[in-house]
C-alpha cells in the first residue's frame, strides 16, 4: 500500500514540485492549499503528469482555529498519513530594513512560518506517530548572512529550526517513532522572492526533485539540517 504525504503550499512553486516528484515515486499526495480553484488546477496538472494525487486539503496557517479544523478533517480523511512536508510560508516585507518593518508584518510572518507550522505539526503528530512517519520542514539557516537577511522571515524560520532540533531530540530520547528534519533548498525562483533569478538561484523543479530524493533515500535524518544549496553573495546588499 502506498504511503500518504501532505505537502503544504503545494499548489505552486517548491511545494508543487515536491508534490509532483513524490507523487511519481510511490506516494499518494495530498495538496495543502488555501485556494480551492488553484488547488484543483494544480491537481489536474499533476495528475496529467502522472503524479498520484489523492486530493487537496484546506490549510490556512494564519488562523489557529482553521488549523485545528483542518487537522480534524485530515485525521478523518487521511488516517494513514505518514509524511508532513511543511513547505507553506510567507515572505514578510523583504523590501525594508529590519527596523522599518511594521509590527503587524512581523507578527503575521511569525504566525504563518513558525506558530502555524508548529501547531499543524503538533496536531498531526498522533497520525504520523501511528505510521512511524516523518516531518520535513523547508527552511533557511538561522545564522545571519550579510548576503540575504530579511529579519521577520529569518526569525520565523529560526523558530521553526529550533522546533525541529528540540522535537528531534525528544523523539529520540523518548523513543517516539517519528523523524523530523530541515531541508534548506537555497535560493529558488518563486513568488516568495519575486522570482529571483540571480547568483545561486535554482528553479523549483530542480529543488522539488532533490527534496523528494532525500525523502525517498531510506536514511534516518532525524534532527538534521540538510542544505541543498547555500546562500551566496547576490551582489545587492
Amino acid at each position: 500500500m502506498k504511503k500518504q504525504a501532505l505537502v503544504t503550499g503545494a499548489n505552486k512553486g517548491i511545494g508543487y514540485e515536491i508534490a509532483r516528484h513524490l507523487g511519481k515515486s510511490g506516494w499518494q499526495v495530498i495538496l495543502g492549499a488555501r485556494n480551492e480553484q488553484r488547488a484543483l488546477q494544480a491537481i489536474d496538472s499533476l495528475r496529467e503528469d502522472g503524479a498520484d494525487i489523492m486530493g487537496w486539503q484546506y490549510v490556512n496557517l494564519s488562523d489557529n482555529g482553521e488549523i485545528r479544523r483542518s487537522a480534524t478533517e485530515i485525521a478523518q480523511r487521511f488516517p494513514d498519513l505518514a509524511l508532513l512536508v511543511n513547505n507553506a510560508g510567507i515572505s514578510g516585507d523583504m523590501s525594508v530594513k529590519s527596523f522599518e518593518q511594521s509590527l503587524q508584518d512581523v507578527i503575521d510572518t511569525v504566525q504563518v512560518n513558525y506558530i502555524g507550522t508548529f501547531y499543524l505539526t503538533k496536531l498531526l503528530l498522533p497520525l504520523i506517530e501511528k505510521s512511524h512517519g516523518r516531518v520535513c520542514n523547508i527552511t533557511v539557516p538561522s545564522s545571519f548572512s550579510p548576503y540575504w537577511h530579511p529579519m521577520a522571515y529569518v526569525a520565523s524560520k529560526s523558530g521553526q529550526n529550533t522546533m525541529v532540533s528540540t522535537m528531534a531530540w525528544e523523539f529520540d530520547h523518548f523513543k517516539i517513532p517519528v523523524e523530523i528534519f530541515d531541508i534548506h533548498p537555497g535560493a529558488t525562483s518563486t513568488d516568495l522572492n519575486g522570482h529571483y533569478s540571480g547568483p545561486g538561484s535554482h528553479q523549483p523543479e530542480v529543488i522539488g526533485e532533490k527534496v523528494a530524493a532525500v525523502l525517498n533515500d531510506g536514511k534516518c535524518h532525524n534532527g538534521e539540517f540538510i542544505e541543498l544549496y547555500p546562500i551566496v553573495d547576490e551582489g545587492n546588499y
